[in-house]
This record gives C-alpha cells, structure tokens and sequence, in this order.
C-alpha cells in the first residue's frame, strides 16, 4: 500500500470509491469538479489518496483555507475534513487509520490547532456523518483516531403537494399587513443595501455568501426558481428566508424580534410560494432540536441525522 496526494488522473478511482464507501452520499463528476477541484482553498497535497496495485483504494478530502472567508479571515488554527472513505474490499488493513495519520501529521506540522468533520464553508456535502448510515465510521473516528462528538444536525424534509397555511398563521400575516406593522414580502432590489449588512450582522460571512449566490441566481435569469422573503417591522429588515428548486433556507429573524411568530409566518409564506410554484417537495440539511420543533409544524419530517465531530491536535 502507497499513500501519495492526488493526482488529476486519480478522479475516475476517487469516485468509485467515494460511492462504494459512502453510498447515501454519493457525488458525480461536474459536483466533484465544480465543489471539489475548483474550491479555492482546494490543495491536492491535503487529499493523501491510498494506492494498492497502482489502484486508487481509499482518500481524504481535507481542506484549509488558502484565501481569506470574507472578513472572517484565514482561520489559520483549522482544517476541516468533508469526504472520506476506504474501498469495502480493502477495509480492516490499516489503510483508513494511515490515510488519516497522514491527514492529521501534516496539520500538526502547519500548526493547526483542530479539524472537524465537516461544516466546512462554502462546499461542505453533508453536516458530519451519518448516524444511522455509517454508525462504523463514527466507532472508528472516536476509539481510533480519537475524535469527538460536538453536535448532532438534523436533516427534514416536507411534502409540499396540497400545502396550505394554517389559518391561524394566515390569520397573524393579514392582521400584521393590516395594521401596517411587519410586511412580508419578496425582495426587491432596494431592498439589497438593507439586507446584506442585516446579514453579516446578524448571521454571519457564510449566510452572506448563501444569499448572495441565490441573488445573483435571482436577479439574474432564473428568478422562478427562487423565493426570497424579507420582513420588514416600521421599514426596518428583521427577517428573511430563502429557497431554490427543492432547497429551503436558510432563514433567520433578527435576535431581538424572535419568539414573536415572524420566523414561523415567514416559513409558511415561503412553502405556499413553493407549492404555487409546482415544487412538490421541500427540504434542508442542517438545523438543531429547536428549530426542529418549528419545522414540524409545517408538515416537515427527519430524514438524517449527522454527528459533527471534531480532533483537538494539541
């Protein structure tokens, strides 16, 4: 067995292997090339590859960021690892704990304090790993290579055919537009100078870059594909929500106007749009236990759950 970073040559066996190793989390060619190869902070020798017989048998996707995250920086302390995976007949023969020594050895030696496994920004697959799809590779992760838990997230999803508001919710949104008091409403283009500040205030750099992508989607050529909501309480932004095709959020209402009922009308608002639209099916990959709670009142339902989990490297 020979460990070496990847080469461009290696995709074809990189992939074959990534589907045998991950088959819920499966990716093709253009998503590999696109989200992998032409991620910025992309480096191949981050990606040791393992070879038997000249054939590529196992990987690790690690990256660092080698450009700044908006004004969010370097973070020069991390790395994040977002794919792995050994070939099921090559499996039980060290290669998956080399791989990850190799990955690991080489961060100590830059200086990086912690990886985590795997809310990487901007291309990240999947939140961490799947709980009930790869209960193995967690036991490995944690009595191997000494990984802990930090979190788990929550993938849902909603059938969308039929969907109505509730009336009690439609009731709250035309008593609100009545009274003048909070206006939801798709975005506008004056709307832009408001929000995007909202946004890195309130939510952070990698909400900015969600939203940004949709915009520029949105008020580009393919408008119909998007919704996007912005509330506004006496002119001011305090809210919005966001969705493209099937994909729902993320959406967020600002932290001194929550537990008023805004982030629940501004969801309800979206999925009828969604339905009105012909989309049929509405889902996400990442929220917590509370927010769970919030999603389920609109019909949504798990579909995964990810274990985040993370290596101190000092």
């Amino acid at each position: 067995m020979q460990i070496r970073h990847y080469q461009g040559r290696d995709e074809a066996e990189l992939l074959e292997v990534w589907s045998r190793a991950m088959p819920s989390d499966r990716v093709d060619e253009a998503l590999f090339r696109t989200q992998v190869l032409l991620d910025p902070n992309f480096h191949p020798g981050n990606v040791p590859v393992a070879l038997v017989d000249g054939r590529v048998v196992g990987f690790v996707l690690c990256l660092t960021r080698q450009v700044p995250y908006f004004l969010q920086g370097m973070d020069e302390a991390e790395a994040w690892i977002t794919a792995f995976g050994v070939h099921p007949d090559y499996r039980r023969q060290g290669i998956g704990s080399a791989l990850f020594d190799t990955v690991i050895n080489k961060l100590r030696a830059e200086g990086r304090k912690i990886v985590d496994i795997s809310p990487y920004v901007p291309n990240y697959f999947v939140p961490g790993i799947d709980t009930r799809a790869y209960p193995e590779t967690i036991r490995f992760l944690q009595d191997r290579m000494g990984f802990e838990t930090l979190y788990h997230a929550i993938s849902m999803g909603a059938d969308l055919t039929d969907f109505q508001i509730p009336p009690e919710i439609q009731s709250r949104i035309e008593r609100a537009e009545a009274e003048d008091d909070l206006i939801i409403q798709p975005i506008e283009p004056a709307d832009i100078p408001d929000l995007m500040p909202f946004l890195v205030e309130h939510f952070g750099w990698d909400w900015f870059r969600f939203a940004q992508s949709y915009l520029l989607e949105y008020f580009g050529d393919s408008p119909h594909r998007i919704c996007f909501l912005i509330a506004r309480e006496k002119g001011e932004v305090v809210g919005f929500c966001q969705q493209r095709n099937e994909r729902y959020g993320p959406f967020g209402v600002r932290p001194d106007f929550r537990n008023r009922g805004i982030g629940r009308m501004l969801l309800f608002k979206c999925l009828e749009m969604m339905s009105a639209k012909h989309v049929f099916f509405a889902y996400f990959l990442w929220t917590d236990e509370d927010a769970a709670r919030l999603y389920s009142l609109a019909g949504f339902k798990r579909r995964r759950e990810f274990a985040v989990m993370r290596k101190t490297l000092i």
